[in-house]
């Protein structure tokens, strides 16, 4: 299998986050999201950066920022989501702000791209989805270009729903 066909350019994932309106990038760095990371870090017009020192934080600014009308985007782990199960009840269900979620698939083996992630042989990636489920939190996988259009999905489930959304990046991001 060649793994370099699941690797989404940080320019078409720039494309997508554009494409529907986000204002601010809400972090937690994650190395498999690193090259969008670089990229929006040299300066991206319209796009403001905000890194947060835990996933907590980023939740509760996003919602902030959310509530204040402007449209952010959360960009994480999954050992990052793991750690912030209770203000994504709280903040995303609970008090029903629509939270897009960038989550960046750590750990996951090179031989599992292309696969379901629940076969993976490390815990942090085959239980995201099975939690996020759990929580009622819709998301969807992003593992090549083509995927990109469930970016606007997530967008439109969540400001529809006034609920989370997820977008698992299962593979780094491309660097250009």
């Amino acid at each position: 299998m060649n793994d370099t066909t699941f690797h989404i350019p940080a320019s078409s994932y720039l494309e997508a986050l554009r494409r529907n309106g986000v204002d601010y990038f809400i972090t937690v760095p994650d190395w498999v999201q690193l090259a969008l990371h670089t990229r929006i870090e040299q300066g991206v017009a319209g796009i403001h950066q905000v890194t947060c020192c835990n996933e907590d934080q980023a939740l509760s600014v996003s919602a902030g920022l959310r509530i204040g009308g402007r449209n952010p985007i959360v960009a994480i782990q999954n050992q990052g989501l793991f750690a912030c199960v209770n203000s994504l009840r709280a903040i995303g269900l609970d008090a029903k702000i629509p939270i897009v979620f960038l989550i960046g698939q750590f750990g996951r083996e090179f031989a599992n791209f292309g696969l379901d992630p629940g076969q993976s042989r490390r815990s942090m990636v085959r239980y995201l989805e099975p939690l996020l489920d759990a929580m009622s939190v819709s998301h969807w996988r992003l593992e090549r270009e083509q995927d990109l259009r469930f970016v606007d999905e997530a967008f439109a489930f969540a400001l529809e729903h006034k609920r989370p959304a997820a977008l698992l990046v299962g593979a780094p991001t491309g660097w250009n």
